[in-house]
């Protein structure tokens, strides 16, 4: 019998090519290329568990039809030589041993390909001045450089390179590949008026600004034959007042929708900041964002394939999608990064064993650094080399295995200790799991953190060990079980300064304020403009609270430093909601009925009214009780994981008590 999902796990032919399913791993960049662009172990090794995962399609990002011209990232693939064609045999058959259809992103970054990487001025469809190049001179202390115009001699050898590019994957092996046609990259900065301020044949009207696309497209045909699948990206609406919208790109697709075999619809662009979110979407944005972009095509070209992308979290949503008619492939990236194996586990009606992605663009941020791909809640991610295959070793001796905190960091050391076959026993000083999770998804727009704490909680209570709620561990506990090793996960607590009237009743941990622990009255201040008083700001402000924030800062860097990359929508909302921001605004004392604070530009006082103030301030790490068990083991084996160490992200967290646990 198979599953409920019929309609995602539906099988397809096109071109003669079989596709297993309808779902698509919608490209990442890895960044795991050698510094020639071809394909290493580590990069075979990387999309491994996704390959066995389930997925039909993996998609591999922007890779570059000549990285001598065409470079934006560190270590990406280049398909400009026919040197490629023998390392991509290595992840075509590695795919294929899966049943899975490799393929990859075929692109020209055009105006954002970077003068450091290349040595040259990057070639468009204009001469402009990116939004991108302005941004890197100014880092650089340089003088931003203008991108050439290509002439038709430079616009046919590029039309070849796209064409050359795609005949090497099918050299290796690929029966299909992505045109990158949308987010702004060359194509569509021929194919947009935003970009493309031409006035010969290639410019002025869509027939014209199409013109490149359907000459690429052609060509790609005529050199990889009518046996292989073409799939074209584009962005249905770039957003930007002055780019490509959607009733254009329906005239777009009119042009070449017998050229393609199927339409990958996302939106947006790359290179300019403020419409990256259309494509990256984040936790505070609607889930299946792009879908009614992808429905709509669907409408109006029935016979046309369509895939869909943005934020589409689950297989539940998928099968929706497309039982419903909204498209005929699903992709995902960030989901099937946080878990590869989500299509086996729904498929086997294991859905609760699906770990959720939380939108917290940790695995996007860590490229722009730049560093290898990695995942805040997939400790696995980037550690292709020595967990091969997404797993993990079996211990050689069991061992009694301590975990201190049943938070986060905790919990995966409990799930990772168990899965290795110890004896674990975890303490957790309060009466439920979670730890700092539990605050953190108490605003509305936390749901994705919150599916993921669920995530853990069941995961906790599913794995065969000795969970002990309300016990705080001590060491004269611990020396009389004598454990083989403890992990201590104790997590951090609320940074409170030595203020006169800081102990006040009415002065609360703002998180505490925001879950509804303590009572709170109309009148609030919160202290401290990082993401969790901003957090608690608008959803006491939604509830009819007098809400005004002060900030010692001069500007709002710490709610960028600590909103993972939701600033926008923060300060939209602080807009919407007319919340007051007093920046250069030190906290000095907490009277009764107010606060006082001192401008740190022009020391002078102010008193701003308060019935409740809310603390958030950051926190630091319990070092007291660490340093209370350190000795609670052989201390070799004794460690010290998450917030306990360094009080920070998720995703350091998580990868931290993963590899504790994965070493003992």
């Amino acid at each position: 019998m198979g599953s409920k999902y019929e309609h995602v796990f539906q099988p397809i032919r096109i071109r003669g090519v079989d596709f297993k399913n309808r779902l698509e791993m919608a490209p990442p960049s890895p960044n795991l290329a050698d510094r020639e662009g071809k394909v290493t172990p580590e990069f075979v090794e990387f999309f491994r568990p996704m390959a066995q995962g389930g997925v039909a399609v993996i998609h591999v990002g922007n890779s570059v039809v000549d990285i001598r011209e065409a470079c934006d990232e560190e270590r990406q693939l280049d398909l400009g030589s026919d040197a490629c064609i023998l390392p991509l045999t290595r992840f075509v058959e590695m795919c294929q041993g899966y049943g899975v259809q490799p393929s990859l992103e075929i692109n020209h970054n055009g105006k954002d390909s970077q003068f450091e990487k290349t040595g040259k001025p990057a070639y468009s469809a204009s001469s402009i001045i990116a939004s991108n190049e302005l941004w890197r001179a100014r880092m650089q202390g340089r003088e931003p450089i203008p991108t050439i115009a290509m002439d038709h001699a430079k616009i046919k050898e590029t039309v070849e390179m796209y064409a050359a590019a795609a005949y090497r994957c099918k050299r290796a092996g690929f029966k299909m590949c992505m045109i990158h046609g949308g987010h702004g990259n060359l194509i569509s900065q021929f194919s947009s008026p935003l970009y493309n301020k031409r006035t010969d044949e290639y410019g002025g009207s869509l027939e014209n600004r199409a013109r490149f696309t359907i000459e690429v497209l052609d060509r790609v045909r005529e050199r990889c034959g009518e046996d292989f699948v073409i799939e074209f990206r584009i962005s249905a609406d770039e957003i930007h007042p002055d780019g490509m919208h959607f009733e254009e790109t329906l005239k777009y697709i009119e042009l070449i929708q017998h050229k393609i075999d199927i339409l990958h619809v996302s939106a947006g662009l790359h290179g300019e900041f403020e419409y990256m979110r259309n494509w990256w979407q984040n936790y505070m944005m609607d889930r299946m964002y792009n879908v009614h972009y992808a429905a709509d095509i669907k409408k109006a070209f029935p016979n046309l394939l369509v895939c869909t992308v943005g934020s589409i979290m689950n297989i539940k949503d998928a099968e929706e999608i497309i039982a419903t008619g909204k498209a005929d492939f699903v992709a995902m990236c960030r989901p099937i990064l946080a878990d590869p194996e989500m299509p086996r586990k729904y498929a086997l009606g294991r859905e609760e064993d699906h770990r959720p992605c939380i939108r917290c663009q940790y695995c996007g941020g860590r490229l722009m650094v730049p560093a290898v791909i990695n995942c805040a809640v997939n400790p696995f991610l980037g550690e292709e080399t020595e967990f091969r295959e997404g797993r993990i070793k079996k211990a050689e001796k069991k061992k009694r295995v301590a975990v201190i905190g049943g938070g986060p960091a905790g919990i995966q050391a409990l799930m990772t200790l168990c899965e290795r076959g110890h004896d674990v026993t975890l303490y957790e000083k309060s009466g439920r799991l979670g730890g700092s999770l539990v605050y953190a998804t108490v605003p509305r727009f936390k749901r994705d953190l919150k599916d993921y704490l669920n995530y853990l909680v069941c995961q906790a209570n599913k794995a065969p060990a000795r969970i002990l709620l309300n016990t705080e561990a001590t060491k004269e506990m611990l020396d009389a079980e004598g454990y083989d090793a403890v992990i201590i996960a104790v997590g951090a607590k609320p940074t409170v300064p030595p203020l006169p009237g800081i102990n006040k009743p009415h002065v609360h941990w703002a998180p505490e304020a925001d879950a509804g622990e303590v009572e709170v009255g109309n009148k609030i201040v919160v202290v401290g403009a990082g993401a969790v008083g901003i957090e608690a700001a608008i959803d006491l402000k939604r509830e009819g609270k007098d809400v005004t924030v002060v900030e010692m800062a001069p500007d709002m860097s710490n709610l960028m430093a600590s909103s993972g990359g939701v600033a926008m929508e923060f300060m939209e909302l602080i807009k919407e909601l007319d919340i007051p921001i007093h920046l250069n605004c030190k906290l000095e004392e907490v009277t009764d009925n107010s606060i006082i604070c001192r401008n740190t530009k022009t020391s002078e006082r102010m008193e701003l009214p308060a019935d409740t103030v809310l603390l958030a301030l950051g926190v630091s790490p319990r070092h007291d009780v660490v340093d209370s068990l350190r000795h609670s083991a052989p201390e070799t084996e004794v460690f010290v994981v998450g917030d306990a160490v360094y009080a920070g992200n998720l995703g350091p967290a998580i990868k931290s008590a993963f590899k504790a646990a994965a070493y003992i």
